[in-house]
């Protein structure tokens, strides 16, 4: 299990690798709460992200928790990869600590005096203006709002680093300042729920049963009860605001392997129709065409062919303040089977 990071760019003075340690421990960036340290899941499967800050982990203001009690499950599931080039979210901007939570993720830093005394001062005056305590990190607004800060997708796609904003504050209720791109939207928690989504095995039922022959049609169908929507719902409690994905199976893609082969439909594509993707075969049916599977025009000899079945996926979210239904790009999850297939023999009496 990789370790928890948090990672933030920072405009520094020259200073030594240890001082640039210890500064990036204090920063702001998504973390499960189950990467390390044994955090927990619940029955339903919600779980929290927050902070790492030295050897502990906390749950910050902004962190989002996921509930995946909807999702796919087991060995087989897994994630959908994005039809487009699209990605999920790369780092957002989020409430994040009070004002006394801040306190005791700046002074340390100061106190230890490793990131240069200019940075130091710059920050005091920031945070604190040490001459007249004016600021003293909002101490006098506390609980009327929160010190907002970058959050980090775990899995770092592109422009994760883009998030530079220092911590700035915002009242409750209100906006963040005009200007700082990223701040947390349902659309951004949309996108990390698209990142959460698990889908079932692709692996199809093929017949008839055992090594299939030249030039016979090989039936291909999967299982109803195995393919229903799922979805998962991504949440910051703080600021009453979610939003649920919804991945719903529309079609399965066949492609055989080989070239000597014959694919039905002409497409290879097979949409879902009454919640089923192909027609179980039945005693009878083996020289019928079925209207989901292929047809080997050459033996595989000693080995087997790949088939690979991929199944696409149509991902939509909605959230607070958005019910109808929003587009996002299609996933699709796929996994290669091997196929035997074997010559008729005939017998010449």
């Amino acid at each position: 299990m990789p370790a928890l990071t948090s990672h933030r760019p920072w405009i520094l003075p020259a200073v030594v690798a240890t001082s640039v340690f210890l500064q990036l421990l204090c920063l702001p960036g998504e973390a499960h709460a189950d990467d390390v340290w044994g955090g927990t899941e619940n029955s339903a499967g919600t779980e929290a992200s927050g902070n790492a800050s030295g050897d502990t982990l906390s749950a910050t203001a902004g962190a989002v928790v996921y509930d995946r009690s909807k999702n796919g499950s087991g060995q087989s599931a897994g994630p959908v990869a994005a039809a487009t080039g699209w990605t999920p979210p790369a780092c957002w901007y989020a409430p994040t600590y009070t004002p006394e939570e801040l306190e005791k993720v700046k002074v340390p830093v100061w106190e230890a005096g490793s990131t240069g005394n200019e940075w130091d001062t710059e920050q005091r005056k920031t945070y604190l203006n040490e001459d007249d305590h004016s600021k003293d990190f909002n101490k006098d607004k506390t609980g009327k709002g929160y010190w907002w800060g970058s959050y980090v997708n775990k899995s770092y796609p592109p422009g994760w680093d883009s998030c530079t904003e220092d911590y700035f504050w915002v009242d409750n209720g209100d906006a963040p300042p005009a200007g700082i791109d990223n701040v947390i939207t349902p659309e951004i928690l949309a996108g990390l729920a698209y990142n959460e989504i698990r889908v079932p095995s692709t692996k199809v039922t093929l017949a008839p049963a055992g090594p299939t022959k030249v030039n016979l049609p090989t039936w291909a169908w999967l299982d109803a009860a195995q393919f229903k929507p799922v979805s998962v719902t991504a949440s910051v409690p703080v600021l009453a605001m979610e939003a649920t994905t919804v991945a719903e199976p529309v079609s399965l893609r066949i492609e055989p392997g080989t070239a000597d082969a014959q694919v039905y439909p002409a497409s290879g594509v097979c949409t879902f129709t009454n919640g089923r993707i192909g027609e179980p075969y039945a005693a009878g049916k083996a020289t019928q065409t079925p209207p989901c599977g292929v047809k080997y025009l050459r033996s595989s000899g000693d080995g087997s062919y790949p088939l690979r079945a991929t199944i696409t996926w149509k991902i939509s979210w909605t959230g607070t303040g958005v019910n109808n239904p929003q587009a996002l790009p299609d996933g699709e999850f796929g996994g290669e089977q091997a196929v035997v297939v074997q010559e008729i023999q005939a017998v010449n009496r």
